[in-house]
């Protein structure tokens, strides 16, 4: 499946045609040269590698370097690869915009997160803290971890402290609000993994979104039944 290496710009809102306000994060995606195309002939699997951003020539690998003389541009930064159902109408060399995407699109965006260093079990893992009393020793300790009989160990995989964020995170089914051709950005509603100025990959969504839109029936009217009510005549009281 096609899709882009872009840098985040940084979070901001619009306004919807609604006038409801909705945030949305900026993402300059593109221009990416693609570098590499792979074939299920030759490698398995089909599959185009892509570059994007600036790096000095002095800091990359003269394989590399010898790549991007070939193709008469510039060093890049960073480089992804995506696979691919077919390689028909893609050439090397080819520059690929953000003119795959339209307003309306879900796409996933893939990035490392935030690195937060190493933290609690109560920032890490959302534990419940202790009692917060006048005596008490335990406010954000691990506390008990196992038994001591049985099974005398500590199973393998249990929260504990530890170093938290800076993994690879992809968040999925994100709508496309705004695709700016001109200046190469794609406005995203919702948060993207990673801080400003990290490195980005957007690809249409494996996992499409629709919205279900549940028809509600008005009860019919009921139609008034007109009672006729027979007064009976009284006798007159003398």
């Amino acid at each position: 499946m096609l899709g882009l290496l872009g840098k985040k710009i940084g979070m901001t809102q619009v306004f919807d045609k609604d006038g409801r306000v909705v945030p949305v994060t900026v993402i300059e995606a593109g221009p990416c040269h693609l570098l590499q195309i792979k074939t299920k002939e030759r490698d398995g699997y089909n599959a185009i590698q892509l570059c994007f951003g600036e790096k000095k020539p002095k800091n990359t690998a003269r394989a590399l370097m010898s790549k991007f003389n070939k193709l008469n541009i510039t060093s890049k930064a960073s480089i992804k690869e995506f696979r691919v159902d077919s390689i028909d109408g893609l050439n090397v060399g080819q520059v690929l915009t953000v003119d795959l995407f339209n307003a309306g699109d879900y796409v996933d965006t893939t990035g490392i997160s935030i690195g937060k260093g190493f933290q609690g079990g109560v920032k890490r893992w959302h534990w419940k803290s202790g009692d917060k009393t006048h005596g008490s020793t335990s406010h954000r300790r691990p506390g008990s971890i196992g038994s001591s009989s049985s099974p005398s160990r500590v199973f393998k995989g249990h929260h504990l402290p530890g170093r938290m964020g800076g993994k690879k995170v992809t968040v999925q089914n994100l709508e496309v609000v705004r695709v700016d051709k001109d200046k190469n950005l794609l406005i995203i509603k919702g948060a993207v993994p990673g801080h400003d100025n990290s490195i980005l990959s957007i690809k249409k969504a494996l996992k499409k979104k629709f919205k279900v839109i549940k028809e509600v029936k008005k009860p019919e009217a009921k139609k008034k039944v007109e009672k006729t009510v027979k007064k009976e005549a009284k006798p007159k009281v003398k």
